[in-house]
């Protein structure tokens, strides 16, 4: 039977990204009320507030995020092996970077795997917290998104050590368009900030169905990848 790669790769595209969650602003909408005595010791003697300072202050770019072997391993018939750079008005609060790949095998089917990275880093605000407790409230808000994905079935999420501060790996199958979609994601906290990268593949028109252990190592590996890209990022 005659089957365009193009025409799978269009449809499907779209159709296997996971719902990445929005991520929110680093800074702070507040302003200070000009009261002098909120910079200021008090009659008591007592210090000023304050609040420990951010580990990181900027990002890696996100595209930049994974070795030319890293992609070619895990997207084997990339469309840009430079990747899809998402839009971002804070390059260095957020920012993402994705890849898809249909590799036709002829009569035995084709085979789509999809690869995205996203970052989100935070500062640290008096009177809003340090950087690294709004990442760690924002990196369980990303696990609990993934853990609940419309329609997603046999959902697993476990703890992956040695990656960053703090690491979660969830996985899950998922249909779209009648075809079935392995899926893992792994959410990491360095410090101040949080790296979420998606990794799924099916197997299309008859191509066998990906290994579902296989996709979650190298989905952490790359996790670990763009976790230190990140702490190389700030020297």
């Amino acid at each position: 039977m005659h089957r365009s790669a193009k025409r799978l790769a269009s449809l499907l595209a779209c159709a296997a990204v996971p719902v990445m969650l929005v991520a929110g602003c680093s800074g702070s909408d507040s302003e200070s009320s000009g009261d002098a005595s909120a910079d200021a010791p008090s009659k008591t003697g007592s210090a000023s507030p304050t609040v420990a300072p951010a580990k990181y202050k900027k990002l890696p770019v996100p595209c930049d995020a994974f070795s030319k072997d890293t992609i070619k391993k895990l997207a084997p018939k990339v469309k840009d092996a430079s990747g899809e750079q998402g839009t971002s008005n804070d390059n260095a609060a957020h920012g993402s970077c994705s890849w898809s790949s249909l590799d036709d095998e002829g009569v035995d089917g084709s085979q789509f795997r999809w690869l995205d990275v996203g970052y989100q880093r935070y500062d640290s605000e008096l009177g809003i917290g340090s950087g690294d407790a709004r990442a760690t409230e924002f990196y369980g808000k990303q696990v609990t998104g993934a853990k609940g994905t419309k329609d997603a079935k046999k959902v697993k999420a476990v703890k992956t050590s040695g990656i960053g501060d703090e690491a979660t790996a969830i996985t899950y199958d998922i249909k779209k368009d009648g075809n079935a979609f392995k899926n893992t994601t792994v959410v990491v906290r360095t410090a101040n900030v949080v790296v979420t990268v998606n990794y799924n593949g099916a197997g299309l028109a008859g191509g066998d169905t990906p290994k579902a252990d296989k996709l979650l190592k190298d989905a952490q590996t790359a996790a670990k990848e763009a976790a230190v890209a990140a702490a190389k990022a700030n020297g």
